[in-house]
Order: structure tokens, then C-alpha cells, then sequence
């Protein structure tokens, strides 16, 4: 009975995934005599917490209840008061946690608090799937960057395009819909120029009740143009370009005057450093990153180590052809040992496509071979 509420707790959750950034995404859910007598989530950074919006709900039936919630609750004055003091003043017997909060000022002393309080604690249940809901929080907070996942659509050649560029549409409606789900729950889309220059994608969320993830764009040398739709876009998030100081001063202030912000970042062979960005969008909270790049991006993230995540939508057609591109450029692997695998591996058809999931499990940057 106690894996539902916390699977209930976990579905709540969800709600405020790509909404709470630099918060983590947690569900609560208040239980007494068997019944769910009060629920809620996080649902904003700066909005009071799971824990509670379920106290609140469940009112004076708290009192003697267990409380089922995803992450261990906070004990420390933030932008809202502890819920430790929540969970005690309302009179709660029990609390059970998925999982310790990774936050150095949490981090097993809000469980401590409750148990010095006379409050039974249990953590554990239901923790992999905790982690996994909370995993761009996790490395946010104990390595300081963001999450990134790779998100690409492929035939089962392995092509993004045909040999002409067109790529609309390689994969069906239903991983269509899943891929704006996707960008609904990340907080930030980044593709390279190229992709700009050739699709002019609006690299929004097209979901009744979707909110759009800040756009990045690669563009070193700042070809962008002004009349991209992603310069034009009306969009509560912003767009936002990562460029090096080879690009012209001229370009960059038409980009202001067009209210797109550029971020001017260390190079490295001529391209933006993926450790710079990384670094410049954790200092603005951006805690998970979508990329949705083409060839030459997908290759450079895997290559210098940055993925944390792949999603691979598989279409089931044959585009052929020596030119057309594959999802992954660069100068990749020299043997089959080298390649990045993946572990934790999930396949699940998609409508008629299928998507293969799976975290990188070799996040050793690839090195270049003396003489290439």
C-alpha cells in the first residue's frame, strides 16, 4: 500500500518538472487510516513546498498521519520556511522519503530534525525512481552543472536528413508530441547554427498548458539572422546565443537591439567550449539542457563528455545516400570498444517509431589520435 503513495507522491511530482529550476521537482501525499487525505507539488521556485500544499489540504486530519513525499524534507530557512517545522506543528506521526536531499544544507539533517521531534522516518521506498525523476537536481547540486540529454530522430540508418537536408518529418506524430513533452520538462533547448540555418525551428513547446524552455543557440561566428524565427519568437523564455570573441562586435550589438542576448565564451578549435557554456547556464540556474543539435553537435557533446542522457527516436525508413547525414559527426571512435555505451537501457515503442533511452556510462572526453 505504501509503494501507491509514494508512486502517487512521484506522479504529483512530475507536474513541476522544468518549472522549479534550481528546486528539485517533489510530490507529496498526506495518508491517514488508508486514505489520501491531502496532496501537492512544487511548483515554482520561490512557491512553498510540496509538503506544504499537502498539510494544507489535509488540515486538521494531518494530525497522527504519515506523510509519503519524494525527496527528504528541508530544514532550513530559504525563500520558505523549513518543512520540518511544517510536518511537526501539524502533527504528522510518520514521514517516509524516496530518497536524502544531495543539498549540502539539507543532506539527512531534515530527517534528523524530525527524529529528534518524535517523528517515525523512513527513506528508501520507491528511491530509483526518485532519483531518476530528480536526476538533473541531483548533478545540479553535487557538481554544479546541468543535466544534459541528447535527444535525436533517426531512420534506421542511422540518417537525420537526406542528401538534399530535409528532415521533415523523419519520425511519426506520437514521437513528435513526445518531443515537445521532452522540451516541456527540460529547462533549456540548445541545437548549433546549422540547424538554424537549415530548419529555422521555433524550439518551442506546442502543448496545451506547455511553458517554452530558454533556447540556446551555438553560433561562433554569429550568422544568425534577424529574421530566424527564434529571434522573433513571442515567448515567455528567452533565446539565448553562445558565441566566441572571433564574432564581429557589429553583430552582436543588432542581436541586442533585436532583444537576443549573447554570451561570449572561450573557444576551443574555433568552436564554443561546452565546459564554458555549461558553467555560464548553471550560473543562471539552468539545471537540465535538451540538446536537439545536428550532426556536428550531437558529435562534439559526446566527444567532449557532456551527455549525461540519450534519446533516440528510431523511424522505421531508409533514407540511404553517402551524403546524407548521420546523427553523430566528428572524428568518433576508432574501435568498437571505444564507442559510448549505454546503461539502464528502456526501449518503448512510439506510435510506429521506437525510442531507446539509456544514461552514457563512458563520460571520458575522446582524444584526439598525435597527427590528426
Amino acid at each position: 500500500m505504501g509503494e501507491a503513495f509514494m508512486r502517487r507522491a512521484l506522479e504529483l511530482a512530475r507536474r513541476g518538472l522544468g518549472r522549479t529550476a534550481p528546486n528539485p521537482a517533489v510530490g507529496a501525499v498526506v495518508v491517514r487510516s488508508g486514505e489520501i487525505v491531502g496532496e501537492g507539488y512544487h511548483q515554482r521556485a520561490g512557491s512553498p513546498h510540496a509538503e506544504v500544499h499537502a498539510l494544507r489540504e489535509a488540515g486538521d486530519r494531518a494530525r497522527g498521519s504519515t506523510l509519503y513525499v519524494t525527496l527528504e524534507p528541508c530544514c532550513h530557512y530559504g525563500k520558505t520556511p523549513p518543512c520540518t517545522e511544517a510536518i511537526i506543528a501539524a502533527g504528522v506521526k510518520k514521514v517516509v522519503a524516496a530518497m536524502i536531499d544531495p543539498n549540502p544544507k539539507v543532506a539527512g539533517r531534515g530527517l534528523r530534525r524530525l527524529r529528534e521531534a518524535g517523528v517515525e522516518v523512513e527513506v528508501g521506498l520507491l528511491e530509483k525512481e526518485a532519483r531518476r525523476l530528480n536526476e538533473a537536481f541531483i548533478k545540479y547540486m553535487t557538481t554544479g552543472l546541468p543535466w544534459v540529454t541528447l535527444k535525436v530522430a533517426l531512420t534506421l540508418d542511422g540518417k537525420i536528413a537526406t542528401r538534399t537536408g530535409a528532415s521533415r518529418w523523419i519520425t511519426g506524430e506520437v514521437s513528435r508530441r513526445k518531443a515537445h513533452e521532452l522540451r516541456n520538462t527540460y529547462d533549456a533547448v540548445l541545437v548549433g547554427i546549422g540547424t538554424v540555418l537549415a530548419d529555422d525551428p521555433e524550439l518551442t513547446t506546442r502543448l496545451p498548458g506547455g511553458r517554452d524552455p530558454v533556447r540556446v543557440i551555438l553560433d561562433s561566428r554569429l550568422r544568425l539572422p534577424l529574421n530566424a524565427r527564434v529571434v522573433n519568437l513571442k515567448s515567455s523564455a528567452p533565446t539565448l546565443v553562445a558565441t566566441t570573441e572571433e564574432a564581429p562586435q557589429e553583430r552582436r550589438e543588432e542581436l541586442a537591439r533585436a532583444g537576443i542576448e549573447t554570451m561570449v565564451l572561450p573557444a576551443k578549435e574555433g568552436r564554443v567550449s561546452w565546459p564554458a557554456l555549461l558553467e555560464n547556464l548553471a550560473r543562471r540556474q539552468i539545471t537540465s539542457v535538451l540538446v536537439e543539435g545536428g550532426a556536428e553537435v550531437n558529435g562534439s557533446a559526446l566527444a567532449h563528455g557532456v551527455v549525461d542522457r540519450v534519446i533516440a527516436f528510431i523511424a522505421p525508413k531508409i533514407f540511404g545516400g553517402r551524403e546524407a547525414p548521420g546523427a553523430v559527426a566528428g572524428l568518433g571512435v576508432c574501435r568498437p570498444e571505444e564507442a559510448w555505451e549505454l546503461e539502464e537501457v528502456e526501449v518503448e515503442p512510439s506510435g510506429e517509431d521506437i525510442m531507446i533511452t539509456g544514461l552514457i556510462s563512458r563520460q571520458i572526453p575522446l582524444r584526439k589520435k598525435r597527427g590528426e
